[in-house]
């Protein structure tokens, strides 16, 4: 029996307006429903995406809610989202003083090295006073205690002060309500407050990984499409500064995810990656969390998400892993 597996990055505000148009052409090109795939993996802002549609949401009333901010059917009906306030705007608010997680710092001493470098820097980086309330309020609409009936759904996180990963979902994690486990998969650092559940401080799991699509590894997967808002294969060349180092770190996530995409194709798994083309980035512009640019980035999307799949042998956009690991050099 054919088991797939979806996996949906990090990326902002930006970041899932495009996968829910990468969605639409998925669903389109494929003749797939989104919600069906035996497992969902969410990152950040992949996590609200991958949370909602584990909740029975489907990716047609994801992409009403995105364009209009209110939904009249299934799971979030009657539920208003205002995109405007919702996050708290595009600019972070002034964080608190001093370092973010002394502790994570002194258990990992002398060993930092084996730590992801986003994990480090998000230590180092002072405690966020942003809040997601909005966010959570929004997947307790659709689930308002427990976690979803998709028992394939994982959530990624990181333990601020343990450094370590946590699946939420998965075997051996907390036992959590999926509004919390999404809040603190989307408390980016330096902007958001940690989520605190029990005794422990989590933040987003792109601190970790972009796309933590290792998690999937060893679960007997035979396909696995991984969207990925913060890869780029075909990258544009902005001339203003922002956008040009946004484009450097771009690239270095690029790099770490074709690692873990090389890691979960020697599993066993056929790997597709789609990851945002020039015309995309051109849309998304250098701040991920402009909420004025959605609809273009949205409308974009859908087009140049269903041209890339169909074209996939083609466009290094979207491709069989085979084929973006040839194009590109996959880091040891």
């Amino acid at each position: 029996m054919t088991r797939r597996g979806l996996v949906l990055g990090g990326g902002g505000v930006l970041g899932a307006a495009w996968m829910i148009g990468a969605l639409s052409a998925l669903e389109e090109h494929e003749g797939v429903d989104a919600r069906h795939y035996d497992y969902i993996v969410g990152t950040s802002a992949g996590s609200v995406v991958g949370a909602l549609l584990a909740a029975g949401v489907t990716v047609e009333e994801l992409r009403s809610q995105e364009l209009r901010g209110v939904v009249e059917t299934g799971p979030l009906a009657g539920f208003h989202w205002d995109y405007e306030s919702a996050t708290g705007g595009d600019r972070p608010p002034t964080p608190k003083a001093g370092l973010g997680s002394v502790e994570l710092l002194r258990r990992h001493r002398g060993r930092l090295g084996a730590l992801p470098p986003t994990a480090v820097i998000a230590a180092l980086l002072p405690e966020g006073r942003g809040r997601l309330d909005a966010v959570g309020a929004m997947v307790r609409h659709a689930i308002p205690s427990g976690w979803a009936r998709h028992r394939g759904l994982r959530v990624t996180a990181v333990d601020y002060d343990a450094g370590e990963r946590v699946a939420f979902g998965g075997p051996g994690a907390p036992e959590v309500d999926l509004a919390d486990a999404v809040m603190a998969s989307c408390a980016i650092p330096g902007w958001y407050q940690p989520v605190v559940m029990g005794h422990r401080r989590f933040i987003d799991g792109g601190a970790w990984s972009s796309t933590n699509a290792d998690l999937l590894i060893g679960e007997g997967l035979s396909d696995v499409v991984v969207l990925a808002p913060q890869v780029s294969f075909a990258p544009d060349q902005p001339a203003a500064l922002a956008p040009r180092i946004e484009r450097q770190w771009r690239a270095r996530v690029t790099a770490r995810v074709l690692h873990e995409l090389q890691r979960l194709h020697a599993d066993g798994a056929d790997v597709t990656v789609l990851g945002p083309g020039a015309e995309d980035l051109e849309a998304f512009g250098a701040n991920m969390m402009d909420v004025s640019r959605r609809p273009r980035v949205i409308e974009t999307s859908l087009r140049t998400s269903l041209a890339a799949l169909r074209e996939a042998g083609e466009l290094p956009a979207a491709a069989p892993f085979d084929a973006v690991a040839e194009s590109l050099e996959t880091p040891s």
